[in-house]
C-alpha cells in the first residue's frame, strides 16, 4: 500500500511507502536494507506513465523503521495509508514470505527469504501495490523473469537454481532461481496509475487496509 502524488513542476509520479517491522528477526538494519531494496529494483526501470494527458516517470520512495515495540493497535488503528507492516521472524507458517492480499498493508516475511535475495521484499511490495501472480508460469524464450514470477516458476536454464538441471524438476534446481527476477516496464504499466482517483492536490491511494497484526509463529502453533 502507498500513496501516489503527482508533482507537476517535476513531471513525476511518486509512489510514497513507509514499511513498518516489528517481530524478533526485525533490526533497524534489517528495515533500512528491505527499504533500500525495494526501492532500488521498482525504480530501475525509470518507467513513464500517461496521466491526465501528461507523461510522467514513476518514482518510488521507500522508508523503511524497525519498532520493536509496536502494538496490534497500532496496526488495526493505523489510518496513514502509505503506512504498512511486517513481522520478521526466522519462522513463517508457510516457511516463505507472504502478505495478506493483493493491495494490501500488512505480512510476515521469513528472515532467510530476506537475506537470500532483494527480490523477495520487492515481490511482495508489488502484490501489497495491487499485483498478483502472472497466470503462465512456463516463460522459457521470454528471457529474465519479471519481479512478479513466484518461486517455482520455469525459465530460461540461465534463470534457474541449477542451469543443467531438467526445467521443471523442483527437486534438482530445475525452477527459476528468485535472485534473477527483476522489476520491469511491464510491471510498471501493470499497477494502471492512471485509473486511480486523484484529489485536486494530486494525491491518490495505492492499495487498501488489510490491517493485521500478526503473532508470532513457532512450529505447531503461534505465540503472542
Amino acid at each position: 500500500m502507498g500513496t501516489a502524488h503527482i508533482i507537476k513542476n517535476e513531471l513525476a509520479c511518486i509512489i510514497k511507502t513507509i514499511l513498518v517491522f516489528y517481530g524478533g528477526a526485525s533490526t533497524t538494519e534489517i528495515a533500512v536494507k528491505v527499504a533500500a531494496d525495494i526501492a532500488d529494483y521498482w525504480n530501475a526501470p525509470r518507467a513513464t506513465v500517461i496521466i491526465g494527458g501528461k507523461s510522467l516517470q514513476v518514482k518510488f520512495e521507500i522508508q523503511g523503521y524497525h519498532i520493536p515495540n509496536l502494538a496490534p493497535d497500532d496496526v488495526m488503528y493505523n489510518t496513514n495509508p502509505a503506512n504498512n507492516f511486517f513481522r520478521i521472524e526466522e519462522q513463517t507458517s508457510m516457511d516463505v514470505s507472504f502478505v495478506d492480499g493483493i493491495g494490501c498493508n500488512t505480512g510476515y516475511f521469513k528472515l532467510a527469504n530476506l537475506l537470500q535475495t532483494g527480490t523477495t521484499a520487492a515481490h511482495e511490495y508489488g502484490h501489497t501495490i495491487g499485483l498478483d501472480h502472472p497466470e503462465n508460469m512456463d516463460i522459457r524464450g521470454l528471457g529474465i523473469p519479471g519481479i512478479m514470477y513466484p518461486r517455482g516458476t520455469i525459465t530460461d536454464a540461465a534463470f534457474l537454481y541449477n542451469p543443467l538441471a531438467i526445467a521443471g524438476d523442483n527437486t534438482n534446481g530445475g525452477t527459476m532461481n528468485p535472485i534473477h527476477r527483476q522489476v520491469t516496464e511491464h510491471d510498471i504499466h501493470a499497477l494502471q496509475l492512471h485509473k486511480l482517483q486523484f484529489d485536486n492536490s494530486g494525491l491518490a491511494i495505492l492499495g487498501a487496509f488489510s490491517s493485521v497484526w500478526h503473532n508470532k509463529y513457532v512450529a505447531g502453533g503461534w505465540w503472542v
